[in-house]
């Protein structure tokens, strides 16, 4: 004996979406084999469309003339299907097999009655043919007559579910199929445990179970348990080959090593890099600074300076024309900036033990810092309050902490120090000219020049501010103290002016990052390498000028002030 069985489920807006996926298998389904092509007979095959937007789309269509409450039925899930001999009478317990005719006689009639019952209100329907015994899952808006959305007036209490029933059985006995007992006190009010439905035969009112249900339920489960135990296979199999893939890329990675320092003897460092480490600036396809003009075409240079001219043909000949060593000093000099290796690229025409034990016994030029000037103080001081618009307190701060003094030509000498605060460079910026630059020998990838503001020095930093020269970190700094006061947490301000000398690791490790760059390329590039650091806009060209107009402004709403103090 055979039976139709009709199951449905009420669904409110938050369980719409969870049903879909379901259905849809958007979901992992244990029990479902991959290899069995479901078919949607009602409703676009769009994969991007959901259920939700089908089902508030048809509410919307219809002509409400109330609102909708929150917890109203949206949608009704119908659950249709037969017993497993139906599908198979000769074979019942051979999960997955059906007989073609039966599935086309039960799939027309079905589709029918749907199209019979419901109608438009029919948003989508599915044949499931991946799992033991087909089935189909409806979903049908519960819109009545006047456009209102009442699922009551359809499935209210147990005459309307005897009513849905009976119509769908007044359609399959057409075909052979039966209908449970009317009245049988079975409890299985929703599709929760369809999967037992289905595979049982039973219909909402029928108890007994019969030997060839449980078998086909068994053989479902032992399915199951079988692709499970595939899964299981795969995944050591897949973690073996991902570990044997690893053990391969790091011996890629050993021999690409060896293969580049093999390789690398073959070329000279590259003499860009050189001028960069030497305080030069590129301006105009020009290197400059130090009363240098440095051309640089491949593997040569010259110096283009007025009384200064000068052909070179490699990394040395630069060290010692610009630092104005001998040969041993500028060895050393690049092994001290670009490693042993570097440096014996560059000597790469002379021995390679002689360079070797040039870089380890020849003390390298060390960064002298810029006799300090007491008598030009007060030039740099003026040019610092009155140019540069920075509060006197700060400018005294800075003083007297050493981080800014005057040299014998009134330059502003920028104290430059790595992150342990040692001294190795300095930034001169003048006075009474353009002139800015790096002092001889400063470390530009290993010190910069910054500030710190709130807490303690021993505080842990948790904010850095990244701008383009040490005018800039001061100017930013003085904003932000001016709008929010002292900053509650420990803030470094630093000058950075090449991504080359950006600190990345330890700022990885500072909970926020400010780029205040005014070139956007540079802020872009310091974002790719610090993607958790946020952007700082300037108002004006830099963040000096901005500092300028402010206290422009604060000045003039002092005079005001005043001024209504003595009117009164």
């Amino acid at each position: 004996m055979s039976y139709a069985i009709a199951r449905l489920k009420k669904l409110k807006r938050g369980n719409i979406s969870g049903s879909a996926s379901h259905t849809a298998r958007e979901r992992e389904t244990p029990n479902a084999d991959p290899t069995q092509k479901n078919i949607r007979f009602i409703g676009s095959f769009d994969p991007e469309e959901r259920l939700e937007d089908l089902v508030l789309a048809k509410i919307g269509d219809s002509e409400q003339k109330r609102k909708i409450r929150t917890d109203a039925v949206y949608c009704v899930e119908l659950l249709l299907s037969a017993s497993p001999s139906y599908f198979r009478p000769d074979c019942p317990t051979q999960a997955g097999y059906y007989e073609p005719q039966k599935l086309d006689d039960w799939l027309e009639a079905t589709h029918q009655w749907l199209a019979d019952e419901y109608g438009n209100r029919i948003v989508r329907a599915e044949l499931h043919l991946d799992e033991a015994t087909p089935h189909i899952h409806a979903y049908f808006v519960p819109i009545d007559n006047e456009g209102q959305l009442r699922c009551n007036h359809f499935f209210d209490g147990r005459q309307k579910i005897y009513a849905f029933q009976d119509s769908y059985y007044d359609t399959m006995r057409l075909i052979g199929l039966e209908r449970g007992i009317k009245g049988s006190r079975a409890k299985h009010q929703d599709i929760k445990d369809f999967y037992r439905i289905v595979e049982e035969g039973r219909d909402l009112e029928v108890d007994e179970l019969s030997v060839e249900h449980l078998k086909a339920k068994a053989a479902d489960r032992d399915r199951a348990n079988q692709r499970k135990q595939e899964m299981e296979a795969t995944a050591k199999a897949l973690s073996l080959e991902n570990e044997q893939l690893r053990r391969r890329i790091e011996q890629l990675e050993q021999d690409n090593q060896s293969i580049k320092k093999l390789t690398e003897w073959s070329t000279d460092l590259a003499l860009n890099d050189i001028a960069w480490e030497l305080g030069l600036n590129y301006d105009h396809d020009r290197w400059r600074g130090h009363g240098h003009i440095i051309n640089i075409d491949g593997c040569k240079f010259s110096d283009l300076a007025p009384g200064s001219y000068f052909e070179g043909n490699d990394a040395i000949d630069l060290v010692k024309h610009v630092n104005q060593c001998n040969q041993t000093t500028a060895i050393a000099w690049l092994g001290e900036r670009f490693g042993e290796v570097g440096a014996q690229r560059a000597a790469q025409a002379h021995a390679q033990k002689v360079a070797a034990d040039i870089i380890q016994t020849q003390p390298a030029p060390q960064f002298t810092p810029p006799v300090e000037d007491k008598a030009n103080w007060s030039v740099v001081e003026h040019y610092l309050k009155e140019k540069r618009g920075i509060p006197s307190d700060c400018v005294q701060m800075l003083h007297s902490q050493g981080l800014v003094y005057a040299d014998s030509k009134a330059n502003v000498v920028f104290v430059m120090r790595d992150l342990e605060g040692n001294t190795k460079g300095a930034f001169l910026q003048g006075t009474t000219n353009k002139f800015s630059g790096y002092e001889l020998n400063t470390v530009r990838r290993d010190s910069w020049f910054y500030l710190t503001l709130g807490k303690k020095p021993s505080d842990q930093t948790s904010t850095a501010v990244l701008s383009d020269s040490p005018i800039d970190a001061i100017s930013v700094a003085m904003l932000e103290y001016h709008v929010k006061g002292i900053p509650e947490n420990r803030t470094v301000y630093m000058a950075v002016d090449d991504t080359s000398s950006l600190p990345v690791e330890r700022l990885r490790n500072v909970t926020h990052v400010q780029v205040a760059f005014s070139q956007p390329t540079v802020a872009q590039a310091v974002r790719q390498l610090l993607p958790h650091s946020t952007q700082l806009k300037c108002e004006t060209g830099d963040w000096n000028t901005q500092l300028i107009n402010f206290s422009h402004q604060l000045q003039q709403r002092y005079s005001q002030q005043n001024h209504e103090e003595l009117e009164l």
